[in-house]
């Protein structure tokens, strides 16, 4: 499904060049618009960079990971995943200081829910947050009012395929054709952790959910201290593909996966 859908087409890229470009452009643009506008007071030193842009990106991808782990009921890992997903391709063709990122990681949260099938109301939703009863309906009037605008920006493609369920199938499959290793459960726990760091990254623009998902169990094997490369090369078929499976490797070394997940 990934390789037909619009996540392959249009969001998925080939370098990491590419996405900072675009970051770099929105940056610029609304600089330039600020300068230009003629309002009174505004000057370079009151607008961010591109590194500053970055550091509060961060910040408010972390915030959005905290309200997604503390939510109740407890919020599926595709509904996380999707919201990440969401805020990534937002503020890849707009700028932090045009769109105040706590609105928009809401509002990316709360459409997650909706297109994962996540059945939680408007007014379950906001009363997960640390605010007043005031605060609370000033966050949905917000949410409320940007969900279209985070529609349009993402172009109307909102089904985002995640790497969970992939490792999943990745799991049933050793479990059933890779007798060599007694239990592939153990390999669980690391890959998820792997999966969950990897959505605070640019990885979910730049490879195919399979492909993240057989790194997570490659890194959480080797954490382990097993060798399941008999793994890839009879039971996944890259036996004969020897290009394929050195890509997926040299994947693992890349600067994408940043080195703390093999610490």
């Amino acid at each position: 499904m990934y390789h037909n859908s619009s996540q392959k087409k249009f969001w998925t890229y080939d370098k990491e060049e590419t996405l900072d470009k675009l970051r770099l452009e929105a940056n610029q643009k609304f600089c330039s618009k600020a300068l230009s506008s003629g309002k009174p007071g505004i000057n370079e030193s009151m607008l961010l960079d591109g590194r500053e842009e970055k550091v509060l990106f961060r910040h408010y991808e972390k915030r959005l990971l905290d309200f997604c782990a503390m939510f109740k009921p407890v919020m599926p890992k595709s509904v996380v995943g999707t919201a990440c997903m969401y805020f990534r391709r937002f503020y890849l063709n707009n700028s932090l200081m045009d769109y105040h990122p706590r609105t928009i990681m809401l509002t990316c949260t709360y459409l997650s829910c909706k297109v994962d099938e996540f059945n939680v109301s408007s007014t379950q939703f906001v009363g997960n947050l640390q605010d007043s009863p005031a605060g609370q309906e000033r966050a949905l009037e917000q949410i409320l009012e940007y969900e279209l605008l985070l529609i349009q920006q993402l172009n109307f493609h909102l089904v985002v395929h995640n790497p969970y369920r992939p490792l999943e199938g990745f799991l049933i499959d050793m479990k059933t054709r890779y007798p060599l290793l007694e239990n592939p459960e153990m390999l669980r726990k690391s890959a998820e952790d792997f999966l969950n760091r990897a959505a605070m990254t640019d990885i979910g623009l730049l490879f195919s959910p399979s492909q993240i998902a057989l790194t997570a169990i490659l890194n959480s094997a080797t954490r382990a201290g097993l060798k399941i490369e008999a793994y890839l090369t009879e039971c996944v078929g890259l036996k004969e593909d020897k290009e394929t499976l050195s890509k997926i490797y040299e994947s693992m070394r890349r600067k994408y996966f940043p080195p703390f997940f093999y610490s």
